[in-house]
């Protein structure tokens, strides 16, 4: 148990990552009106899940949970897929500040990595299954984006937390999922969210950096 709660506190939103300042382009969607309600964030978070970086990162961070994990191959292959600059810039820091806080706490000198690389090499001595890891880092990832829809939709925090809720069951297969996919299953086709990716980087009004 102790494990399981290790690895809460690390995905948890108080743990300083940084998370709260990255919206994975969610803020360039809500302000062309992509994103304006309930029923058009459900269908923008869940295609991120299953056909963008929900999925491509789950995959990542399972292979880097193998005992045998070459981590430096991996978070290069992780650089190389982001799709855009904000993104590449999104998962080295959180990544960075994950890896820095993990080494401060547990004494371990992990580099700076991808954030899915740099959960799994930090993660791996738990010991928890592939499976339950990729589900409660998929499951932070679309907590953060529910709390930037909330806020910035703007979404009642019901209506907001229904819609995570409702993802739940679907998280959990994604992690299943991910937990026995090899580098070959790796793949995405969420444009919109990358599209907004890319147009984040000029948008003249921010409070994310991404």
């Amino acid at each position: 148990m102790t494990a399981l709660l290790t690895l809460v506190q690390w995905l948890s939103p108080a743990f300083p990552t940084g998370a709260f300042a990255y919206s994975h382009g969610l803020e360039r969607g809500i302000a062309a009106g992509d994103v304006s309600d309930a029923a058009s964030f459900r269908e923008w978070l869940r295609n991120i899940l299953h056909h963008g970086a929900g999925w491509q990162d789950a995959v990542l961070l399972s292979q880097a949970l193998a005992p045998a994990a070459d981590h430096d191959a991996l978070d290069a292959l992780a650089r190389a897929l982001a799709p855009s600059a904000e993104r590449l810039q999104e998962g080295l820091e959180q990544g960075a500040a994950l890896a820095r806080m993990v080494s401060g706490l547990t004494g371990r000198a992990l580099p700076p990595r991808m954030l899915p690389v740099a959960v799994g090499e930090a993660a791996a001595p738990l010991a928890l299954p592939r499976g339950q890891v990729a589900q409660l880092f998929l499951q932070n990832f679309a907590g953060n984006l529910t709390t930037i829809a909330t806020r910035h939709v703007p979404l009642g925090q019901t209506e907001g937390q229904a819609i995570l809720s409702r993802l739940l069951p679907e998280i959990e297969a994604l992690g299943t999922r991910a937990a026995t996919a090899s580098l070959g299953d790796l793949g995405g086709c969420a444009l919109a969210a990358d599209l907004a990716a890319f147009q984040h980087e000029t948008q003249d009004v921010r409070v994310f950096r991404t």
